[in-house]
């Protein structure tokens, strides 16, 4: 499985729980930390925790297993390391305030569809 296959295994384990807004983006000639960071939001800390929850079992099934999860307890923000997929699960108000759309702006908005191609 590729960072591509693992961020759009990734995407529908969190359309599934109802993520909000999540954003994919290709990192792959701008950094060497991973080929794709996905962002989302929760509504809140149940489910914040949830979509967390629901990416690793679904990556899980897919053979793979997270290298790193940061955040859990707190759920305010996730991070998820998959080496090639970096997935960032945050509530709203944390995701306002670090706003990683904008510190990785060099990189390339990819659109959750077009994993599908």
């Amino acid at each position: 499985m590729t960072g591509k296959d693992m961020a759009k295994t990734a995407c529908l384990a969190l359309e599934d729980k109802k993520a909000v807004d999540i954003k994919v983006i290709d990192i792959e000639k701008v950094s060497t930390l991973a080929d794709y960071f996905i962002i989302a939001s929760g509504t809140n800390r149940n489910q914040v925790q949830a979509l967390a929850e629901n990416v690793e079992e679904m990556l899980e099934k897919a053979g793979y297993r997270p290298k790193q999860i940061e955040g859990y307890q707190n759920a305010n923000w996730i991070l998820m390391d998959y080496g090639d997929l970096v997935i960032h699960i945050f509530d709203e108000e944390n995701r306002l305030f670090y706003d990683l759309e904008r510190i990785w702006r060099d990189g390339t908005s990819v659109s959750v569809a077009s994993l599908e191609d």
